[in-house]
């Protein structure tokens, strides 16, 4: 089974970048946001379902890289993987290219926790939904042992 998914395209418009010419750095974390609420999709989950439940997540840790510039007019492809699955949260990867030339611009790694929208507080991930992220993420390098939160 593929592990990286393609979450998102767009193209960068000028509105998007800075007073240098390049994508702006709001911009980037706005596109890896649309593309990384594709991932219960990824996992045969529906996102309505997930909110039905009264669930949701939250973002405990975020980290961008830029590694080579983007500029308007360009096409932008993101992909992603969930890179650990724990007891209340889940880590992702998501990578931005440049499309034409698949050039890899951007990561952005994240931690999500599994949040209850009424009492709005972490909680554990469902079991289901647990076991269907699993089933995706990336396998742990050889010796070392997905940390558990």
């Amino acid at each position: 089974m593929e592990k990286w998914f393609e979450l998102h395209r767009t193209i960068v418009m000028p509105a998007h970048c800075d007073v240098y010419g390049h994508l702006n750095v709001r911009n980037y974390a706005a596109f890896f946001d649309d593309a990384g609420w594709h991932f219960p999709a990824m996992a045969g989950l529906k996102l309505s379902e997930i909110q039905a439940r009264g669930l949701g997540t939250v973002t405990a840790s975020l980290t961008i890289e830029f590694h080579h510039e983007v500029k308007a007019g360009q096409l932008v492809l993101i992909k992603g993987a969930i890179t650990r699955v724990g007891t209340k949260s889940f880590s992702h990867e998501l990578r931005l290219y440049e499309a034409d030339s698949m050039r890899h611009c951007a990561t952005q790694k994240a931690t999500e926790v599994c949040f209850d929208t009424a009492k709005r507080q972490g909680v554990p991930l469902p079991e289901d939904v647990k076991a269907k992220l699993k089933a995706i993420a990336l396998e742990p390098a050889p010796g070392r042992q997905a940390a558990d939160r």
